[in-house]
């Protein structure tokens, strides 16, 4: 073994060995047990970043772990076409050639598209590689692929012929950059600085006027009523009277509706449902018309009259000149508000009605909210599973159609008479009238509605293959708290409904990482960290080990102290390899303890194998690589080895075979964590049958002698601390002189001050396990903290006192 350990080229070696050698693959095999992960899908033009380096880690982490239980392990790999995310970024490239997918055509740029693509895309697999993902990337899949296309629309003809997708007309959101229908989930909102607009509206039957206040001028013109809250004494008396509409002079009527605001402006609202959704939901709850004056281009449409063909900002300007000259301009005051953006481009939001395809909740939800409420899929923490069902409760219609060019588009035909044929592939004629004049929808399906096939699209639905029924449903998933409704939800539902079902049984809701001086990551204000860039400097082992350590909650810090500390580990772990391998001379393992070192680094060893694999069936991953760290770092390296290396270097063979034993063992619990450098010692063995990822997962041994040195750590801390060497005898005096090695005649240090201290803490831990409000109230674990303080303390005065 090199003196010192280098990640950088081990690890990449190690990764391609893997691979070639086909250890990341799964095929059927009837003989064994399945475990499966389908890793959710990153966009086809992503990168790696923070959020994909910890999901990789804790999902590789139990991959691993159960491919050398014997598992038929699964790591499915693929990408998501990332509709509007692909267009936008091809949009980019467009721009700085002074073009627009308008100036290619739909055909044209969807040829860019998959140009783009075989230029741009596809990267981020390399990079997951790259911290070590075991993935069957030989099943790598894109949901543009023909064979998932072909599931995508299956599955669009089998919902709608039950009924469960439909098209109407409701208010969206639309972003007039793309041009297409968004989500809720799409839209991002920040403040900006408006003015609010005060504005007269006089009355139709007399003299008078009620005042509304507005953002948006230039939507006056679409404007069918001025509501009021019932409650309101100023306006109950104008409620069923008319009022006239500036600018187009239409009579509408002021009504009465408890959601209107009364603190907001005027308590005055002007309704205009074709522009606002809360205008929309009072316009439909009242009968009002519907008024569209804005375009999907953000432009005024023929609707504004002369304002058409203006951009908003000009017909605001025209509107309130005409407000001037009309003595209808009241006042106009600085306003600070949210506003809606597209995510991906920031284009203002417009809500604009839509005749847009919707899929049905009432039906899908009910077998995905049985099997969440009965428990067949749990999330993982617990209030991420309780707002997983509540999501899903209270989940609306879901806007499945978009109107870019990129992505799977609609099954739908129209003939020139109006009526709609739905099937998988073009069909001959209209279901209806017969004609063959047929027309596809242009609209595409929003990309999530084709996400939620991943766990079995990607397995060969709708055909039966033998890959289908051996792999689903699958096990586990990993992700974020932001893809619950996107997402997991939506893939429970789908399983359920085409395979009968659930696609998983456990969902970990992991932590979001965020900057180290908090807040989000983000490239632009400077506060990002590129996991490419850590495992450049620190290594993927090490990267992967501080992600773990982070994940302690749900809104964590990133600290790069954490992934130092996994370096540090690596090359401890290396460097008592070395020590062990060089002294112990080629020894064949074999556990052959004969002293209470040796007696205790099994028992240790056992220990931690049971409380790491609980830990792992609790998705705990933060105390997992804790428990790894302290029995390596503090356990086997600063006691063991210290205690055990001068009876090595003797020559003694039972002590030689124990100790590649013991540290067979070790590497063998550490492989899921930290594969790499655990891999590379593994291979310095004696005696390798195989690699050390599809090394049998140990049988935890005997831990009946696992607090077998604890007076004597106890011991060593009371020295270092004070100088005060309690009295220790034979094995446990040997021990001690190996690992501390006090200098000589050293440990008369101050007991009475010593045994003054150790009162005092027994007093204030006694105390407060006493205290009803603190045993009662503070959480389980850091009560049984203190009560361990106390025990420890009352070990330490009675070893001082002998």
């Amino acid at each position: 073994m090199e003196s010192l350990y280098k990640p950088e080229g081990v690890e990449e070696r190690w990764q391609r060995t893997w691979e070639i050698e086909g250890h990341y693959n799964a095929d059927p095999d009837p003989s064994r047990e399945s475990f499966v992960i389908a890793h959710p899908p990153p966009n086809v033009t992503g990168d790696l970043h923070m959020g994909h380096a910890l999901q990789l880690s804790l999902a590789d982490t139990i991959v691993r772990m159960r491919r050398m239980q014997g598992y038929n392990t699964l790591f499915q790999p693929g990408f998501d076409h990332a509709g509007i995310s692909t267009q936008n970024a091809v949009e980019k490239h467009l721009a700085e050639e002074g073009k627009t997918r308008q100036d290619l055509g739909r055909e044209a740029f969807e040829a860019r598209v998959w140009e783009w693509l075989r230029e741009y895309g596809g990267k981020i697999m390399l990079q997951f590689r790259r911290i070590g993902a075991s993935m069957d990337y030989r099943r790598e899949r894109f949901t543009m692929d023909d064979a998932y296309v072909r599931a995508v629309m299956r599955f669009f003809v089998h919902l709608y012929g039950k009924g469960w997708i439909y098209r109407a007309n409701r208010i969206i959101n639309w972003c007039p950059f793309h041009q297409t229908a968004l989500s809720d989930l799409e839209v991002a909102h920040v403040e900006v600085d408006d003015a609010l607009t005060y504005v007269r509206y006089q009355l139709a039957d007399g003299d008078g006027h009620i005042t509304i206040a507005t953002v948006r001028p230039a939507t006056i013109l679409a404007d069918v009523a001025v509501a009021v809250h019932p409650e309101d004494e100023r306006y109950r008396h104008l409620v069923g009277r008319e009022v006239i509409v500036p600018v187009v002079g239409r009579r509408v009527p002021v009504i009465a509706d408890e959601r209107v605001e009364r603190e907001f402006g005027t308590g005055a609202l002007k309704v205009t449902p074709g522009h606002d959704p809360l205008d929309y939901e009072i316009g439909r709850d009242h009968g009002l018309p519907e008024i569209t004056v804005i375009g999907p281009d953000g432009r005024m449409n023929e609707e504004a009259g002369e304002l058409a063909g203006l951009i908003q900002d000009d017909a605001d300007a025209r509107v309130l000149e005409w407000l001037k000259e009309h003595g209808q301009l009241e006042k106009r005051e600085s306003f600070r508000h949210t506003v809606a953006v597209c995510d991906r481009c920031k284009t203002r939001i417009e809500p604009r009605i839509s005749l847009q395809w919707w899929c049905s909740m009432d039906e899908l939800r009910k077998p995905a909210l049985e099997a969440l409420r009965s428990g067949r899929v749990r999330y993982h923490p617990e209030s991420q599973h309780r707002f997983a069902i509540q999501s899903l409760e209270e989940a609306p219609d879901w806007n499945i159609s978009r109107q870019i060019w990129w992505g799977h588009q609609l099954p739908v035909w129209e003939c020139p008479d109006g009526h709609i044929t739905v099937a998988e592939t073009e069909p001959e004629a209209c279901v209806e009238c017969g004609s063959h004049e047929l027309t596809r929808s242009t609209d595409v399906l929003d990309t999530w509605f084709s996400s939620a096939l991943w766990p079995f699209a990607t397995l060969g639905w709708p055909e039966d293959t033998e890959d289908l029924r051996t792999f689903y449903p699958g096990d586990l998933n990993t992700t974020a708290r932001d893809i619950i409704r996107l997402w997991e939800n939506r893939m429970i539902f789908s399983g359920l409904e085409m395979m009968g079902d659930v696609p998983f049984h456990d969902v970990v809701i992991h932590s979001t990482v965020h900057a180290s001086t908090g807040g989000r990551m983000s490239k632009s204000l400077g506060t990002g960290m590129n996991p490419l860039a850590a495992i450049e400097t620190y290594g993927a082992d090490a990267t992967r080990y501080g992600l773990m350590k982070m994940a302690s909650s749900q809104d964590v810090r990133f600290s790069e102290g954490a992934i130092e500390e996994g370096r540090k580990l690596a090359n401890k772990l290396w460097n008592v390899a070395r020590l062990i391998l060089q002294a112990s001379e080629g020894a064949a393992p074999e556990e052959r303890p004969r002293t209470v070192e040796e007696r205790w680094i099994l028992a240790r060893l056992a220990q931690t194998q049971r409380e790491v694999e609980r830990l792992l069936g609790e998705f705990d991953f933060s105390h997992v690589v804790d428990e790894l760290y302290h029995v390596t770092f503090d356990d086997f390296c600063d006691w063991y080895a210290e205690a055990v290396k001068g009876r090595l270097y003797e020559g003694d063979e039972d002590a030689r075979a124990t100790a590649v034993a013991a540290l067979e063992r070790l590497l063998e619990l550490l492989h899921p964590a930290l594969p790499h450098v655990t891999e590379e010692i593994w291979s310095s063995l004696p005696a390798r049958q195989t690699r050390l990822i599809v090394a049998p997962w140990p049988v935890a041994g005997d831990e009946a002698e696992a607090g077998a040195l604890t007076e004597v750590q106890e011991a060593a801390v009371m020295f270092r601390r004070s100088g005060v060497l309690p009295k220790l005898e034979g094995e446990e005096r040997r021990i001690f002189d190996a690992v501390v090695k006090p200098a000589e005649g050293s440990g008369d240090g101050n007991a009475a001050a010593e045994i003054e201290r150790l009162q005092k803490e027994i007093s204030r831990a006694e105390g407060m396990l006493a205290n009803d409000r603190f045993t009662q109230n503070a959480p389980a674990e850091v009560v049984e903290a203190e009560r361990e303080k106390l025990a420890r303390y009352r070990r330490e005065l009675d070893a001082i006192s002998r």
